[in-house]
């Protein structure tokens, strides 16, 4: 059961940052389009859409990465407090009542929604030739699709979490740096760091 939870983990993180790939492609867009419009005095009637297709399919499609890292938003401040099977109670409740209708009918509208703009190929109609969109309208029950399967996973924590009082490992990712661990890591202590801060002050002050 836990190489099923890592996997579909897998397949969430590789979706996820496959797709945070657009920030950079967003970056550079929006680049040339400023110097377009304010140096070359061209500016393009599709860049707007362009953006928002590209930041909302970016949005849509990092949501199941970000719930398989459990970093959705949620107000925590005596939530951490609780023991892990209070926690996994609570999750499985909203999970539940909220999390599972709500994820079904954003992919049964989706499609629907999808399917319609396909039936049309419809184009966006912020600027007179506004670019087609049925292609992101279909990213809407595709992202959908994957934040279910990842919200199916954390459902089975919660119940292993319920049963054994200990949350299931999770797939390791990139964090942020903990500092206090690392200076365990690297043997550096305290009283180090403030020498070394002590011989920059005087070496700074010798400049001078």
């Amino acid at each position: 059961m836990q190489k099923l939870l890592l996997t579909v983990d897998k397949i969430s993180t590789f979706v996820g940052k496959v797709f945070s790939w657009l920030i950079v492609s967003l970056t550079f867009l929006i680049t040339y389009e400023v110097f377009s419009r304010y140096a070359l005095d061209a500016p393009h009637d599709w860049a707007f859409d362009m953006m928002l297709q590209m930041y909302g399919t970016l949005f849509m499609m990092a949501g199941a990465y970000t719930l398989s890292k459990n970093n959705m938003v949620r107000g925590d401040v005596l939530y951490g407090f609780f023991p892990p099977r209070l926690q996994a109670g609570i999750d499985l409740t909203l999970y539940i009542v909220f999390f599972l209708p709500g994820i079904t009918a954003l992919c049964w509208a989706g499609y629907l929604y999808a399917g319609d703009s396909w039936a049309i190929y419809e184009h966006s109609g912020i600027t007179a030739n506004g670019p087609p969109v049925y292609h992101f309208k279909t990213v809407i029950p595709v992202a959908g699709a994957f934040v279910l399967l990842q919200g199916i996973v954390e459902i089975i924590r919660c119940i292993r979490c319920l049963k054994d009082g200990k949350w299931p490992p999770r797939l390791e990712d990139v964090e942020e740096v903990d500092v206090e661990k690392l200076k365990k890591q690297t043997g550096v202590k305290d009283e180090d760091i403030a020498k070394l801060d002590e011989y920059v002050t005087h070496a700074k002050g010798g400049d001078q």
